[in-house]
């Protein structure tokens, strides 16, 4: 007997520079009839981004290699929001087409509830795959209880909710969603662009060093992140200096940062004024950029208070380094064991970032080690374990 073949219509705001590899990934299988709904094309030119607080243009395709289709609408150019845009024609396209499932990424949007309303009502499968963690957002006795109410409202229209990790798993347990209709589908990078990108940057490396003004031989933190009070970017500069007191400037490590915001300029102040003239503002860095920078450091730090995965410790950990990351990063459960690729630190505290940066400069080697651990843990975090993912779902629905 043939191999079923599965109908999957995807919703989604816009494209997604990650998401894209992915995309490619899933419309290749054999099995899968993919096609991706866009209710925005904003991301394909130069937009206004404001968490970095600048225009950029993605260096990378966002829409080659799979079925699209970008629906019309309103605001389509705009900021996207919950409201934002508000788009039509997407059921009749799901009539026409006659697709098994509909899988919606995000469940605030009002056009994504009439979606789902739609397909259930006519017969498809419906799969959610969201961010949300325990951690992601505080919130209230009051809120808790709505949520779980709504969630309740939400599981009775969904068939399969898609986990991008244990935290997200987490979370959906706890507000009443069955184990048995949760699947693993992580939040994933293209490991090889990133892995690839790094090693063809190493026979340059000394040259960037150069070009940055980076004594040769000391050591090289990273961050690379919006410049956005979420991210707590002023922990890691005051981690730096009390590591600059600790260690003494022979053995000082030099601090990259890389992107852009509205902190941006208070920081710089600051540096500027306690003479930190090892802390480089680097801008923002598009994506064919970053290898070079991830071969060129020692650790990457990213000290969010509110970060519901946290993609770019996946980016660093496929170029074989170490990461230190807070306790409200989404991806700390399942990316960084603690002592074995990087550590992990409760947000805000400042003096536990300085020890966990100290223990991974402390000596030569250490960090080379660390981040021979953290490319292991990816080569099972890829793409494939979401295909993987996706399919169980697919087959665990459509009996």
């Amino acid at each position: 007997m043939a191999e079923r073949r599965y109908r999957v219509a995807y919703l989604v705001t816009h494209p997604i520079q990650y998401q894209a590899p992915l995309l490619r990934l899933i419309s290749a299988q054999p099995d899968i009839d993919f096609v991706t709904f866009f209710q925005s094309d904003a991301s394909l030119g130069s937009y206004q981004d404001p968490g970095f607080g600048r225009p950029i243009r993605w260096d990378v395709p966002l829409i080659d290699g799979y079925r699209s289709e970008f629906l019309p609408g309103l605001w389509r150019k705009g900021p996207i929001t919950a409201q934002r845009p508000i788009s039509w024609g997407f059921t009749r396209r799901l009539c026409r087409s006659r697709f098994d499932v509909l899988w919606v990424h995000g469940y605030a949007r009002i056009t994504n509830w009439a979606a789902i309303l739609w397909a259930k009502a006519n017969g498809l499968k419906v799969f959610v795959r969201d961010e949300a963690t325990d951690v992601s957002t505080v919130r209230s006795f009051a809120r808790q209880r709505a949520k779980r109410a709504f969630f309740a409202g939400l599981s009775r229209v969904t068939d399969a909710f898609l986990a991008i990790g244990t935290a997200n798993r987490n979370y959906y347990l706890a507000n009443g969603i069955q184990p048995e209709r949760i699947f693993l589908m992580p939040y994933c990078v293209d490991n090889d662009f990133f892995a690839r990108g790094a090693r063809e940057a190493s026979a340059s490396r000394e040259r960037l060093r150069q070009q940055l003004g980076l004594a040769p031989g000391r050591p090289i933190i990273l961050y690379a992140a919006k410049f956005e009070p979420r991210k707590r970017p002023q922990d890691l500069l005051e981690a730096y200096r009390q590591l600059l007191r600790r260690r003494g400037r022979e053995a000082q490590a030099y601090l990259l940062l890389a992107g852009d915001g509205e902190l941006r300029a208070s920081l710089e102040a600051g540096a500027r004024a306690d003479q930190l003239l090892d802390a480089k503002f680097l801008g923002f860095r598009n994506q064919t950029e970053l290898p070079e920078l991830y071969d060129l450091s020692d650790v990457m730090v990213l000290p969010s208070c509110n970060e519901p995965w946290g993609l770019v410790v996946n980016e660093f950990m496929a170029t074989g380094k170490p990461v230190v990351v807070s306790d409200a990063v989404g991806c700390a459960p399942d990316l960084v064991r603690p002592g074995v690729n990087g550590f992990v630190y409760p947000v805000a505290n400042v003096e536990a970032l300085t020890d966990a940066l100290s223990s991974v400069l402390e000596y030569p080697g250490r960090a080379a080690g660390m981040g021979r651990a953290s490319q292991d843990i990816m080569a099972a975090w890829s793409f494939n374990e979401d295909v993987a993912g996706l399919r169980l779902a697919l087959q665990s629905t459509l009996k």
